[in-house]
């Protein structure tokens, strides 16, 4: 996900290029060493057997991808579809590109925008003004900025019901507040010159409390249109609620109660304020709603501290992009007045410098506290979020499972959306049980709170392997001289670093993660990366194979890739997977680099949100600034194949890799294009396949804005079929 309206200020580079280690730069050239002559003997004929050497196909089944989707443990939370088959072919007109103000949906579609910034959750509110006249506390109790990650939760009486779809808990994240440019608030900034570096501009008290409390989550209840036709918001629901960046949450797992997070706020080091910078989203396998902290570092500054700290304190804090004298990235949370603030500590707690004599009078510590999967059950309106830092700590964009079965452990996949960093994989302790489906947040203590965090290694013959975050394994432990390892609480604290020490691959940007219901394969988009090839520490590789120059465009990988992986032999658990390429992201006529074969019709840039429905679909979404002279961000929908159904090829920089079949009209197509300016984001689908809802963030123009006003909004697009029928009910033919 960007900021900023795509437009990354100069403080967003540090996370985007916090990784100082050269894991790929070794793992390549060892590996073409040893691969070199194989490899390059057959040019750019590779055969796959030859590129993929002994490896057996795993996680496929013989059954063909249209086969009936079956009521078993592996739906989980998902619900069971009956007879309702993939499409074999997807039969609607392509929507054309399109630089408009509106938005664009497939022929015999209807999208309509709902819930936009600033609407009233609870009656007494008023409606949204072209204004700043809102208050701060009552964005409490609105829709809040930013629109992104979502989970549409069925709802049958007053449980959690996953075939249920006439009414149901709309749960989504908010992940930032716009700049200058769009912000409905204003960035009025007093400067000081005379202040320290990270106070020289200071913001007001009253529009840094209303950006805290457009952060967050929001739990909207839904219920279908007397019509049947989409879904209005049942006002004044009990279950409507806002989970802000100013909601208590609690720490769970291994780093709960250790010293790292330990600050003024709770000494003990189990709670904190605030869950952050909510990005990509999930569902757990027993029906609970899983937030991710993305880039928590925008909303942190941190002064000169260092002699404070330690040699490993300090490059931890470094290894996440918080070096001294960092003031953020424009939030400027930290820097209202103290005699402005209406609790303790309301501002300072986003200073993270040491200036106590202890993490129990600072907020040192605080910064530790954010960066972790956050789990929310949207049918306990009293609960409070819990934070698993088991899953570990980084810039999550997602969390998806795999299919759960009964009695074998429950595995997650996560992406670390940053240059150069990594993609991990959870296992937990326990072992599924179905009975643990609407269990809530105990189950999740159950699940998340106890297992091993690993991280991938790509390797260049096309397969992979999974290397265990666990203190005292693979050099994690004390003796490591840049930051030592003193106990699990440090290893998944610094997973960044942790990472870094078991050789895991650089990837271009990982970001949202989905796992295929037919083949149980996983797919990760790698938004881009314009280091990629440029810069010695990141050369290109097979995983990440292009580096490359159109017209005036720099040199690099600017629209990015889909890699997939399947386990070996169908096991999620496992320690090694096959893996391959399923899409190049591409203008069509960018002839060199079209290595998937794009037309007009599917062409796509920086591919970005991921989202499998029951049925097989996959639905790609975009979050791109390298092709928008051409087309707004969209929405595509896809019918993959499985791994190494492709063939070998060699990229322009010389790299040889896989790439998946080619892409056709029939097998992926763009199925909707965003207004100007926007990001395509934010995905969810209602049981009954009749609703489709995306997020629209930061548009440009007036989209989203009230009648007669000028302030565009981030809002939710539902998309339905104009003859009521289930999407893509045309490919069901």
């Amino acid at each position: 996900m960007t900021l900023l309206n795509n437009k990354q200020p100069l403080a967003h580079e540090v996370v985007e290029d916090s990784n100082p280690t050269d894991n790929i730069d070794f793992q390549t050239i060892i590996s073409r060493r040893l691969n070199r002559r194989s490899i390059l003997k057959g040019g750019t004929g590779l055969t796959a057997a030859a590129f993929f050497g002994a490896l057996p196909l795993v996680g496929c089944s013989d059954d063909d991808d249209s086969s009936p989707i079956k009521n078993t443990d592996n739906n989980a939370a998902i619900p069971a579809q009956g007879d309702l088959k993939r499409p074999e072919t997807l039969k609607f007109t392509a929507v054309a590109h399109s630089t408009a103000e509106t938005m664009s949906v497939a022929a015999g579609y209807k999208a309509e925008m709902i819930l936009p910034l600033g609407t009233p959750l609870i009656s007494g509110i008023d409606d949204w003004k072209d204004n700043r006249e809102q208050s701060a506390e009552s964005f409490e109790w609105r829709m809040g900025d930013n629109h992104d990650g979502m989970w549409f939760f069925g709802k049958k009486g007053g449980t959690y019901d996953a075939k249920a779809a006439e009414n149901g808990l709309l749960v989504m994240n908010h992940e930032y507040v716009n700049s200058n440019e769009l912000s409905p608030f204003g960035y009025h900034v007093i400067q000081d010159d005379n202040a320290a570096p990270i106070f020289k501009n200071r913001r007001l008290a009253s529009d840094v409390r209303r950006e805290v409390n457009c952060h967050g989550v929001a739990v909207v209840e839904m219920k279908r249109r007397a019509d049947g036709m989409g879904y209005e918001m049942v006002a004044d629901s009990k279950y409507n609620r806002r989970l802000t960046s100013s909601s208590t949450a609690q720490l769970t797992g291994p780093v709960a109660g250790s010293d790292l997070v330990k600050t003024k706020f709770d000494p003990t080091g189990f709670q904190t304020r605030g869950i952050n910078n909510n990005c990509g989203a999930g569902l757990s396998p027993w029906g609970t709603y899983l937030t991710t902290e993305e880039n928590f570092l925008g909303v942190f500054a941190r002064g000169q501290d260092a002699s404070q700290l330690s040699d490993g304190q300090n490059y931890g804090r470094e290894r996440y992009g918080a070096t001294e004298d960092f003031p953020g990235w424009e939030y400027l949370w930290h820097t209202p007045e103290a005699k402005d603030a209406r609790i303790a500590d309301e501002f300072s707690r986003w200073d993270m410098t040491a200036v106590g004599t202890s993490a129990a009078d600072d907020y040192r510590n605080g910064f530790n506290t954010f960066g972790y999967i956050t789990e929310i059950d949207p049918f306990d309106q009293n609960s409070m979020p819990q934070k698993r830092t088991a899953l570990g700590r980084f810039a999550h964009e997602n969390c998806a499972y795999a299919p759960v079965e009964q009695g074998k452990p429950v595995v997650f996949y996560m992406g670390d959306d940053a240059r150069g960093e990594y993609i991990y994989k959870f296992v937990s302790k326990a072992t599924w049980s179905n009975s643990d489906i609407g269990g809530g947040l105990k189950a999740g203590d159950k699940y998340l709170n106890d297992g091993t965090l690993y991280v991938a290694i790509f390797n260049e013959d096309g397969s992979g392997e999974w290397k265990a975050l666990v203190h005292s394994q693979n050099g994690l432990d004390a003796s490591n001289t840049v930051l030592p390892f003193n106990g699990q609480g440090e290893v998944l604290v610094f997973a960044r670093a942790a990472a870094d020490v078991v050789g895991a691959t650089k990837m271009d940007r990982p970001e949202w993660v989905s796992v295929s219901p037919m083949t149980g394969e996983v797919y990760v988009t790698l938004t881009n990366n314009k280091y990629r090839g440029v810069r010695e520490d990141q050369p290109v590789s097979a995983s990440n194979p292009r580096s490359y120059q159109a017209g005036e465009k720099a040199a690099g990988n600017d629209n990015g890739h889909i890699i997939r992986w399947a386990e070996a032999g169908g096991d999620h658990a496992a320690m090694s997977f096959e893996w391959d390429i399923y899409l190049f992201a591409t203008p069509y006529d960018l002839t060199a680099e079209n290595l998937s074969q794009l037309n007009d019709s599917n062409d796509l840039s920086s591919p970005d949100g991921l989202y499998f429905d029951p049925r097989g679909v996959l639905w790609i979404q975009t979050d791109d600034g390298a092709y928008t002279d051409t087309t707004s961000c969209m929405l595509l929908a896809a019918l993959p194949g499985k791994v190494s159904d492709g063939t070998a090829i060699t990229t322009s920089a010389g790299q040889q890799t896989r790439v998946g079949m080619p892409a056709s009209n029939d097998n992926i197509k763009r199925f909707f294009v965003g207004p100007e300016g926007c990001e395509v984001t934010g995905i969810t689908m209602t049981p009954d396949f009749k609703t489709l809802f995306i997020n629209i963030q930061h548009p440009g123009n007036t989209w989203g804005a009230i009648a007669g006003g000028s302030t565009p909004r981030s809002a939710t697009v539902m998309i339905t079929r104009e003859d009521g029928d289930v999407i893509l009910a045309e490919s069901f033919v």
